[in-house]
């Protein structure tokens, strides 16, 4: 009998699950999942508890504040917020935040 060598190829963990991730067509999902925790800890617990809704669809985050001074105030820094969210995401899916 003859015994067949196996090659395998060796891969990290990152690398195994993005191509499952791919495949089973679950990115977008992550991402959202990705996108709510770091507003949390980018932004910080104070305005967190103020945040109710955070949606991100088509290049766009949506986030709805419940506070409508918090709002405004964060309105001026929409350009810094959507700078730290792509660096922290590592690639610049944000394109657009909307406060609502």
């Amino acid at each position: 009998m003859c015994a067949k060598k196996r090659s395998f190829e060796v891969k990290s963990i990152e690398e195994i699950l993005s191509k499952i991730t791919q495949q089973q067509k679950i990115s977008a999902g992550l991402q959202q999942v990705k996108i709510k925790q770091l507003w949390g800890v980018i932004m910080g617990p104070n305005v967190a508890q103020y945040t109710e809704e955070i949606e991100f669809r088509n290049s766009t985050l949506y986030v709805k504040l419940n506070s409508s001074t918090l709002r405004e105030e964060l309105s001026y820094g929409k350009e810094k917020i959507l700078n730290h969210l792509n660096e922290s995401l590592g690639s610049s899916i944000i394109q657009k935040i909307i406060l609502r």
